[in-house]
């Protein structure tokens, strides 16, 4: 299957701190050493728990920033 990811960074500069919040979030998941981990040998369920803490951490902090908090 071809990779028909088409997902950009539009600003390349937090490619290292989104990678960072990631394996924070792995790691409060129990998904420890996640960024050496095989990704094809989790389940859906567990890679997109990560994917999906991270959309709901980046809203809450925009949310904030909103909010002037």
């Amino acid at each position: 299957m071809a990779n028909t990811n088409n997902n950009k960074i539009v600003v390349p500069e937090a490619r290292a701190a989104l990678n960072q919040m990631k394996l924070e979030i792995a790691n409060e998941l129990g998904l420890a050493n996640y960024d050496n981990l095989d990704k094809g040998n989790l389940t859906s369920r567990q890679n997109g728990y990560v994917g999906g803490y991270m959309v709901k951490r980046l809203v809450e902090t925009a949310q904030n920033q909103l909010a002037g908090k």
